[in-house]
């Protein structure tokens, strides 16, 4: 088993369970303790677990997901920045998926000066589109409280049935190691479907989503565009050409 699929499978039984014994992963995994103590070592390093005598335990920020008004307001400025600088990729006529969230948010008063058609899982999102006059079209699904985000089979259903110019998304984290990733399982089906569905693919990120872990992996780091104010001039990420940094 490769490494990635070890750690995602210690991630969804701590998710599961909150704990998980070393010997157990071991007879799961076939695999050696040291490998097992070395994936454990890994992952809490990333800040995804704790180590704790014999195993594991959840680390409390694992499956944390900030509401999107404790959201709105945190790097506004850098956000702004970045939609901005994103908006002149569009072009009158083009189709584009927005994701739900703050960062993509700040596109929608420049998407209104174009002649767009924009499909959105976000409900925020679309009765703010909608306010701007721009033609939306809203994605059904289970609504997720904390992110007004549309979310399971009836969302990848109609996502399956589009193709885009742009797919615009945002991220919980982005890590040189576990790529994109985001709180949710669901969620990230959507964004690897829409990223799917795209000709280009474009992640807006303020500089304080890097070097950031979450639970459900969505895209491999160097799959789509990152578009954001600042990233950390690490062998890793300088070696990135796919991150952009606008100018502040």
């Amino acid at each position: 088993m490769l490494t990635e699929e070890r750690h995602q499978h210690i991630l969804a039984t701590l998710k599961r369970q909150g704990v998980v014994k070393l010997k157990d992963l071991m007879t799961e995994l076939n695999a050696s303790e040291s490998t097992i103590r070395r994936d454990l070592a890994d992952l809490e390093d990333a800040g995804l677990l704790e180590r704790i005598y014999g195993g594991a335990k959840r680390s409390q920020s694992l499956a944390a997901e900030p509401s999107v008004s404790e959201k709105a307001t945190q790097q506004l400025p850098a956000k702004q920045l970045i939609a901005q600088a994103a908006s002149q990729l569009v072009q009158s006529g083009d189709m584009i998926f927005l994701d739900a969230g703050t960062t993509t948010a700040e596109l929608i008063p420049h998407l209104a000066e174009k002649d767009v058609t924009v499909i959105t899982t976000g409900v925020d999102n679309a009765s703010v589109l909608a306010d701007y006059n721009v033609k939306v079209l809203m994605l059904g699904g289970l609504i997720k409280p904390a992110t007004k985000a549309a979310i399971g089979a009836i969302t990848t259903k109609m996502l399956a049935s589009f193709r885009f110019n742009w797919a615009f998304l945002g991220t919980n984290g982005i890590h040189p190691d576990f790529g994109h990733t985001t709180p949710d399982p669901e969620e990230a089906i959507v964004k690897q479907l829409a990223i799917q569905q795209a000709d280009h693919s474009i992640i807006l990120a303020d500089a304080s989503k890097f070097n950031r872990v979450s639970f459900a992996k969505f895209a491999p780091l160097d799959t789509v565009t990152v578009f954001t104010d600042h990233k950390p001039h690490t062998p890793a990420f300088d070696a990135c050409a796919n991150i952009k940094e606008v100018p502040f």
